[in-house]
C-alpha cells in the first residue's frame, strides 16, 4: 500500500506541474492577446524568468498538440485549449487526491490494528510507524 501512496504521490506532482504550466501558457497568452504588433513584452521561460521579446503577430500562436507535433493556431482557439486542458487536469489531480488520501486513511486503520495486535499478543505497548 506504502508503494501504491509513493506512485500517486508522484502522479500528483507530475500533473501539478502541469497545471502550473497551463496556466502560465494561458496567461501569457492573455496577456499578449490583441497586443498591438512591435509591443514590447516580457514571456515567461519557466523558473520564474522571463525574457524580452517584441510581438510579431498577436493573433497567431504555434502551440503543442502532443507527441511532439506543433501547429499554427489562432491566439483565441489556443487559450479554449489550454483552459480545456486545464479542466482535465483539475478533475485529474482531485481524482488522485481523493485516491491518495483513501490509501492514507487505509494505510492508517492498517497500522492502527496491526499495533493492537501486537499490544494483544506481547501484553507490551508496542508501535507500528
Amino acid at each position: 500500500m506504502e508503494g501504491s501512496a509513493r506512485i500517486l504521490q508522484s502522479r500528483y506532482e507530475v500533473i501539478h506541474a502541469a497545471l502550473s504550466e497551463t496556466l502560465i501558457s494561458s496567461s501569457t497568452l492573455e496577456g499578449i492577446n490583441h497586443k498591438l504588433k512591435g509591443t514590447e513584452t516580457l514571456v515567461p521561460i519557466g523558473s520564474d524568468s522571463y525574457v524580452k521579446a517584441e510581438i510579431s503577430d498577436s493573433e497567431k500562436v504555434i502551440m503543442g498538440i502532443g507527441a511532439g507535433v506543433c501547429m499554427e493556431k489562432k491566439i483565441e482557439d489556443s487559450i479554449a485549449e489550454l483552459k480545456s486542458r486545464q479542466a482535465e487536469l483539475e478533475k485529474t489531480k482531485a481524482s488522485v487526491e481523493q485516491q491518495l488520501g483513501q490509501i492514507l486513511t487505509q494505510l492508517e486503520n492498517d497500522r492502527g490494528r496491526l499495533n493492537d495486535l501486537l499490544r494483544r499478543k506481547s501484553g507490551e505497548n508496542v508501535e507500528v510507524v
